[in-house]
């Protein structure tokens, strides 16, 4: 296992999370295991809220079947830490090479839209993926096509990389997106309806 490369918008530094203390040493590094190392490229994501957590599926749909490459299991507090760090980087890439290309949009807009259990029905989930991997923390790289996910466990005494995703800078806004959405509706769940108005007399 070899100790993961600083990334390179904010050398050593994670990108959202807690870090336990590092003695005499306050740049992060994050130890990669060999099951990790090679990463998992990623062609589009589902986000769902559980009780707890968001789990952020990365899929792979070129080829059949179509399958889960990578489960993500995000707390929700560290979630909008999540966001706001993909959101900074992807304005850094815009900065350096304007707007990233999008997909192509969908040929048939008014389709009905398939139920979560047709979704998955025609994707393989494999057993190793299906409890997914904690993260509470990320360090975030791009390229001028591509960028880069190194989800962490920052426990002490040594973060470690638990997941590694890449996607097509295309894909970023998208999945930006669908995070974003995902937050905001667990936040108007938890606020609830707002207070109703008398009728008036």
């Amino acid at each position: 296992m070899n100790p993961d490369p600083p990334s390179p918008d904010e050398p050593g530094k994670p990108e959202f999370g807690e870090n336990p203390p590092q003695p005499e040493n306050p740049a992060l590094r994050a130890r990669v295991p060999d099951s990790v190392a090679g990463g998992s490229f990623s062609t589009g994501a589902i986000v769902m809220t559980g009780p707890t957590e968001f789990i952020v599926d990365f899929l792979q749909t070129i080829g059949r079947p179509h399958r889960v490459a990578t489960r993500v299991v995000i707390p929700h507090a560290v979630m909008p830490q999540f966001v706001e760090a993909l959101q900074k980087n992807l304005d850094i890439y815009r900065s350096r090479f304007g707007d990233p290309p999008p997909p192509p949009a969908n040929p048939n807009p008014d389709a009905r839209r398939p139920s979560p259990q047709e979704i998955y029905d025609d994707l393989k989930l494999p057993d190793d993926v299906l409890s997914g991997v904690y993260a509470n923390g990320v360090m975030i790289g791009h390229g001028a096509t591509e960028f880069g996910l190194d989800f962490l466990t920052s426990f002490f005494p040594q973060s470690a990389v638990s997941a590694r995703v890449f996607l097509a800078s295309g894909q970023v806004p998208r999945l930006l997106e669908s995070l974003k959405g995902a937050v905001k509706q667990l936040q108007d769940r938890r606020q609830g309806p707002g207070p109703e108005t008398p009728p008036e007399a």
